[in-house]
């Protein structure tokens, strides 16, 4: 046949017939030749023959004026491309760029399964495809040999962590939409998971028991649990029944994705909230741990938690006991565990005490040493001197470390013979060293008494010879009084003079004409050694003494003189009778200077 020039469909019949009478093909072959062209229209699908293979290109034969051409990229086996073989071909047009006839093979394959597909989405069926590669946005999947698309959110129920290990494997789809003239296959493979965990789910709850063991796949993760998967049924399996020892995050235990094995503990009565256990799979730890762990018995442990109390010490898997900061030492005083233990640290301690149903075992570390209260007895008899350091101060008394590890304390009424001692401040602080004496030693209560006026002898007990009454004393204001002001004798005894008893002239107050460190003379009036109280007086002083004397010490000690505010004046009359009264209340008033 001769070349076939390019021209109308018309045109060409009319070359082909000319042809004919010439000779050159026969009538049938030329008639052949046209209704081979005749059928050739854009968006046919036609057979034809690969003639030629090369690298860009894939030319078949389909009976036309001139063959075919198909870009090589559109057949997914190029390796398996030989001439000869006869393909299904789609018609795009009759003439290309370059007057070629341009088809596809790929929209042959489109074309050939469209029916196919859309059959299945309008029917709502399963149908089989692979996963092929990897694109942006979710995974492409060869379906009846033509490409469609898997979105990453329908690829299951949950998260994938890696979806690159599920290229190459056949699924179960759903075809969710279709567009034939962008073909356009989105497929679901979420769908076919939905509908199955449904059915089973349907089964999980008709069959779902207390008790009941069974397997779940660990479907999500938080930092108080993890959530597991029975078959279309969520459970939750609490990190407190993940194990019977002390755990601090879930993924200790389990892993997204893993298989478990747990047990139902519990669910409310549309089985909506089901509780999952793993530890209740194995014996509990604590049965016969008291056998297991008698008292006295030294055990070996790692520090896992600590707390402002205590420290609590792994002894086995679930087994816990707990030091208390109090056991830790007999010698340093322990403010809080993690000045001596880490977590972490491996520890030996005995065991104190065991009490099963609580679950609780109490450890020492201290009973490792020895105690060292147990000889203080012998150490530190009463009446012993001793030298320790000022520890602590209280209200009540001072606490002095006598020797490491045992504290004894001086109460703030051992402190003086002569002085009351309102708070231990008033003679030591804290770090000072001193001197005392042992009174008593009490090792059950673990206390010990000190004192550091027992060091001197009592000067009470010969007050009455040291002051008898009617002696002559100075002294020095320490303390000043509505009523009175307590003074100071040289061997620290205390007395009291009352303020009608301080000078001649009429004072409301003492603070009128004196002030403390104000060095005064006296006579002793009245002695109460039971009470513990001298009396004083400054008038009786001046009694015997000359006038000159006498007047010497009032003009020292006038009112306003100490600068101090002066009661207001009061007339003779008055004045007289108000002394009267003042002097007789002061014999009726107790002296607590001298207590």
């Amino acid at each position: 046949m001769s070349k076939i020039l390019y021209g109308t469909q018309d045109d060409l019949k009319e070359i082909l017939e000319a042809e004919a009478e010439l000779g050159s093909i026969g009538h049938k072959e030329a008639a052949d030749v046209y209704a081979g062209m005749d059928c050739l229209e854009p968006g046919k699908l036609v057979c034809g023959k690969i003639s030629q293979v090369n690298e860009q290109e894939v030319l078949v034969d389909v009976n036309f004026k001139s063959e075919g051409v198909i870009a090589r990229d559109e057949f997914k086996d190029t390796d398996s491309l030989e001439i000869g073989t006869e393909i299904e071909v789609f018609v795009e047009k009759l003439e290309g760029d370059d007057g070629r006839l341009v088809l596809s093979k790929q929209k042959a394959d489109f074309v050939r399964v469209w029916d196919r597909i859309h059959e299945a989405f309008e029917n709502n069926e399963v149908v089989r495809g692979t996963l092929t590669k990897r694109i942006k946005g979710g995974v492409v999947v060869d379906l009846f040999g033509i490409d469609a698309f898997l979105p990453g959110s329908q690829i299951d129920l949950r998260q994938i962590p890696d979806i690159n290990a599920l290229i190459g494997q056949d699924y179960d789809l759903k075809v969710i939409k279709v567009n034939k003239a962008r073909r356009n296959i989105v497929v679901s493979r979420r769908v076919v998971l939905e509908e199955e965990r449904n059915r089973q789910r349907g089964d999980v709850l008709e069959t779902l028991e207390k008790n009941q063991v069974r397997k779940g796949i660990v479907k999500n993760i938080t930092d108080f649990g993890a959530f597991i998967d029975l078959g279309g049924v969520d459970g939750l399996l609490h990190i407190t029944d993940m194990s019977y020892k002390r755990i601090n995050h879930p993924t200790e235990m389990v892993q997204l994705g893993n298989e478990v094995e747990v047990m139902v503990l519990d669910f409310n009565d549309k089985k909506e909230r089901i509780s999952l256990g793993m530890k209740q799979l194995k014996p509990h730890p604590w049965k016969d741990v008291a056998a297991r762990y008698p008292e006295g018995m030294t055990v070996h442990g790692k520090v896992v938690s600590i707390t402002d109390y205590g420290a609590f010490i792994e002894l086995d898997s679930g087994i816990e006991g707990l030091i208390h900061v109090s056991e830790m030492s007999w010698t340093q005083h322990v403010k809080h565990p993690s000045k001596i233990l880490v977590v972490g640290q491996e520890v030996e301690a005995v065991v104190l005490k065991v009490e099963e149903d609580a679950e609780r075992i109490s450890l020492g570390m201290k009973q490792l040493e020895t105690d060292p209260w147990d000889s203080i007895e012998s150490e530190l008899p009463p009446g012993a001197r001793v030298v320790g350091e000022i520890r602590n101060l209280a209200s009540f008394g001072a606490f002095v470390e006598i020797k490491e590890g045992v504290d004894g304390l001086i109460h703030v009424s051992d402190m003086s013979w002569t002085k009351k001692i309102t708070h231990p401040n008033e003679l030591v602080k804290k770090g000072d060293k001193v001197e005392c004496v042992v009174l008593a030693v009490d090792c059950e209560k673990r206390r010990i008494s000190l004192s550091m006026k027992h060091l001197t002898e009592d000067p009470w007990d010969n007050v009455e010879t040291t002051y008898p009454v009617d002696a002559e004393i100075k002294g020095t204001i320490v303390r000043m009084l509505d009523r009175g002001v307590v003074v100071e004798m040289a061997d620290g005894i205390e007395g009291f003079v009352p303020v009608s008893k301080l000078t001649a002239e009429y004072i409301k107050v003492p603070a009128d004409a004196f002030k403390v460190g104000d060095e005064i003379p006296a006579i002793v009036t009245e002695i109460d050694q039971n009470n513990r109280k001298l009396y004083l007086s400054v008038v009786d002083y001046f009694k015997n003494r000359e006038s000159a004397e006498l007047e010497a010490w009032m003009n020292s000690h006038k009112p306003g003189e100490n600068n101090t505010s002066i009661g207001e004046a009061v007339a003779p009359a008055k004045k007289k009778t108000t002394k009267k009264k003042a002097e007789k209340a002061e014999k009726t008033e107790e002296a607590p200077a001298a207590e």
